[in-house]
């Protein structure tokens, strides 16, 4: 299989089973998106879409996927970007550099759920809502 240069987003409602390449399948009903990695390897790749996770932009030229695809458990060990349409490549990393980008991820998701446990006390919203904080 080829290596795929651009991607093209399509939402759907499930993933389908065969996946095309070049294909951004996007759910919003189950945030979640999925395409075949961009080196040509036919792996399958599943990124969830939220907060503190992966995003979707749609823009005229194309989808951008952020943050980066580092596929570090898959055989092709590929790392790039799907910016606008168009992927762009990334070096390979060390695997000190994915244990630390793995921490790194896992601390921005801590501190997403520990803001949206203090956004739910009432009082935090209300003195927000006053403007008082």
């Amino acid at each position: 299989m080829p290596r795929t240069d651009r991607f093209t987003a399509v939402d759907v409602e499930t993933m389908p089973k065969q996946l095309l390449p070049g294909m951004l399948y996007v759910s919003p009903k189950f945030s979640t998106a999925a395409h075949l990695c961009a080196c040509g390897c036919g792996e399958k790749v599943r990124t969830p879409l939220g907060p503190s996770e992966w995003s979707v932009e749609r823009t005229p030229e194309g989808p951008s996927l952020r943050p980066s695809v580092g596929n570090w458990q898959k055989p092709c060990k590929s790392h790039y970007w799907i910016l606008r349409g168009e992927v762009h490549w990334s070096g390979a990393w060390s695997e000190e550099q994915i244990i630390a980008g793995r921490a790194k991820e896992e601390h921005r998701r801590q501190e997403h759920f520990a803001t949206q446990a203090q956004d739910r006390k009432w009082y935090i919203r209300l003195l927000k809502w006053l403007g008082l904080i």
